[in-house]
């Protein structure tokens, strides 16, 4: 009992939030929030490239700089909206050589563009800024930038935002929706330390002032929460997986650690490409680097602070000791590459399409080593996480995200459809042809819905409606009668209905069950009628 305590404290109180730094719960918005979250004629511009340029103290935990920002018209266009945390200050915002004009309104920045930007057009704006960034508390559960110090006495640097928002460190048109094409990143840091951001490593330049620039190019669609930097004392190796460059910067004292743990990339690799198809981002190469935070999923950049122990920090989430024969965080964030960085949500409130599939990608990494079963069963034990309160899917415009339950929640659905399908074959080509028809799109639940309803014959739409648009979970009724016993689905969705597998004296049968009452004749104990619960996410109960 204490190692569960341990691991439901953990799971409640560490796992829902990681990675995903919206978990609010609000209830009611405000026009900021609408600001954030919406698509207003402010923001009909599609971005196509930053070349972000900054400058980081770490004394003074300033960072100054600018984002030259590259965009298409989607409209005509007289004002802008380019968003920047309200604490950090506007030094100038430059159009075609000229100072533009600017209102500020919470977080975000309205720029009046004369001469109007005419729709289609192609064309670039130059945003300077500075300022002290908002510091995380606690990250990665909330967001910020992380100053620490390393076991040496070096400064130790990160940035964590995701839900918090990009702009709390750079300009950007902050919303899902819309990601650079590419991105050039350079970032100078006093010259005792080195900064990794995301990309390829292109070069870097002795400054003036005590200061080296660190330079990276990203030549894929990226969101920006994804951009990052990582400063600190860090040494470099590498290795290769078939075509794949394979980076890893940690620190010094870590290093042989490292070249031990991150092994584990290769054979997850392996799993990956089979079961997902090809890493989604090899012209940008795929890095772990080192963080003074747990965890997160940055492109080509994963943010690794697992401390170099298996599990998750040590601990098993899912208290069925599967958890800790893998290390949690190199197999869930590097599996946000897949879903969160290819295939991105284009609003947060369906985040679950990031979480659950990522999550799942825990069992499906735990099938490809260690066989179905157990994957079925680590599948079982997270599922103490869930609450089962509020919907997985948010309210959409208002930058919210849903319940905390996407994670474990949304892996189970994922794994009860699996189940609907009744053919592994076919699952496994869907999951593929998902993972590669969304490769670098945003998208949004409904596609994810209808790609995997169209791929089989049962009708999905009421499966995914009660598990993501409610709070509870189906529940399978049973009652003896004089034929039998009869059974029906007690649910939120109205004429739900879901086939399902029971054990009815160890021999399996399926259920094709509505929210009508049927019978299934013959002498039958009710007592004797189970669930497959390892493959099914439902309830069960004995009415009269």
């Amino acid at each position: 009992m204490r190692y569960f305590s341990a691991v439901f404290f953990i799971t409640f109180f560490s796992l829902q939030p990681i990675m995903a730094q919206v978990l609010s719960n609000k209830q009611s918005f405000t026009e900021a929030d609408t600001l954030r979250g919406s698509l207003r004629p402010e923001r009909n511009f599609d971005v196509l490239k930053y070349h972000l340029n900054v400058k980081v103290q770490p004394e003074e935990r300033f960072i100054s700089g600018f984002n030259t920002i590259t965009f298409k018209a989607e409209e005509d266009l007289p004002i802008m909206q380019i968003d920047l945390f309200a604490n950090m200050q506007v030094d100038s915002i430059l159009y075609r050589g000229e100072k533009m004009d600017y209102d500020r309104k919470f977080d975000a920045v309205f720029v009046e563009m004369l001469p109007e930007i005419s729709q289609s057009t192609v064309d670039s704006l130059q945003f300077f800024y500075s300022g002290n960034p908002v510091v995380a508390k606690n990250a990665p559960w909330d967001g910020g930038f992380v100053f620490d110090k390393d076991e040496e006495g070096n400064h130790f640097i990160a940035v964590a935002v995701q839900g918090t928002g990009a702009s709390l460190w750079y300009p950007n048109k902050d919303h899902q929706s819309d990601e650079p094409e590419e991105a050039l990143i350079e970032v100078a840091v006093p010259n005792d330390l080195m900064n990794v951001s995301n990309g390829r490593f292109i070069g870097k330049e002795v400054l003036k002032d005590g200061y080296t620039q660190w330079n990276w190019k990203v030549d894929s669609p990226i969101n920006n929460y994804n951009i990052v930097v990582n400063i600190g004392n860090y040494v470099h190796f590498s290795d290769t997986y078939k075509d794949l460059d394979l980076d890893y910067y940690v620190l010094p004292y870590n290093l042989e650690k490292a070249k031990t743990q991150f092994e584990e990339v290769k054979v997850m690799m392996d799993c990956f490409y089979e079961k997902f198809g090809a890493y989604p981002f090899e012209k940008d190469g795929f890095k772990l680097v080192e963080t003074p935070y747990l965890g997160m999923e940055h492109q080509s950049a994963v943010a690794y602070g697992n401390e170099y122990k298996k599990g998750y920090l040590g601990n098993d989430l899912s208290g069925t000791g599967i958890g800790l024969k893998w290390d949690f965080i190199i197999i869930h964030e590097s599996g946000h590459e897949w879903f969160g960085n290819s295939i991105t949500a284009k609003d947060i409130a369906d985040m679950w399409i990031h979480e659950g599939f990522t999550t799942y990608s825990e069992a499906v990494y735990i099938e490809c080593r260690w066989g179905k079963e157990e994957a079925l069963e680590y599948l079982q034990g997270i599922r103490q996480s869930i609450g089962n309160t509020s919907a997985l899917i948010g309210s959409y415009g208002v930058n919210s995200e849903g319940s905390g339950d996407m994670y474990s929640k949304g892996a189970n659905l994922l794994n009860t459809i699996r189940s609907i399908y009744d053919d592994d074959e076919l699952w496994w080509k869907t999951l593929k042809d998902y993972t590669e028809t969304y490769r670098h799109c945003t998208i949004t639940s409904q596609m994810t819905e209808e790609f995997f309803d169209k791929a089989v014959a049962t009708d999905l739409k009421p499966v995914f409606d009660q598990y993501l648009r409610f709070s509870g979970i189906p529940v399978l009724q049973l009652k003896k009668d004089q034929d039998g016993f009869s059974y029906r689905w007690k649910a939120d969705v109205e004429e739900f209905k879901m086939p399902v597998d029971v054990l009815i004296g160890g021999k399996e049968l399926r259920l094709q069950a509505t929210d009508e009452w049927q019978t299934y004749p013959g002498n039958v104990n009710l007592r004797e009628i189970r669930v497959n619960e390892p493959e099914f996410y439902v309830n069960t109960a004995v009415v009269d």
